[in-house]
């Protein structure tokens, strides 16, 4: 699946409505928008600093804030990557995110989708200021 039909699949979840489901699809729609996430930042680090995507989570994020120049939308892609990985994991204690908190989660996701693609179009002396 391509980056946009991760996000898709993920958003139409979020419009399903199946009492059989329970709190099954939104964990299902909040693996799908960290793997589109995820992809996005395999394929932003391929075509801007190689090697980087052999680091860890962490340490590709702290990079980002400076590769992508922008700074707020390297946090939110950085808050959204938290989130849904703790929204992927089922403990009993804890209630399944709402819808609200995966479209926020989905709309930032698509936003540092947008933003790497177009970083990633530019040429390198622009994206490494």
């Amino acid at each position: 699946m391509t980056v946009n039909e991760l996000l898709k699949a993920a958003r139409d979840l979020t419009r399903y409505s199946d009492p059989t489901t329970g709190g099954r699809w939104p964990r299902a729609a909040a693996l799908l928008g960290r793997q589109a996430l995820e992809r996005t930042l395999d394929q932003f680090w391929a075509k801007t600093a190689r090697g980087v995507e052999n680091c860890s989570a962490k340490a590709q994020f702290l990079c980002l804030r400076r590769y992508l120049g922008d700074e707020e939308l390297a946090e939110r892609a950085w808050f959204a990557w938290s989130a849904l990985s703790r929204a992927c994991h089922h403990h009993v204690y804890e209630l399944a995110p709402t819808v609200d908190e995966l479209t926020r989660w989905l709309e930032d996701v698509e936003a540092f989708v947008s933003a790497t693609d177009f970083v990633a179009r530019a040429p390198a002396e622009i994206t490494r200021e």
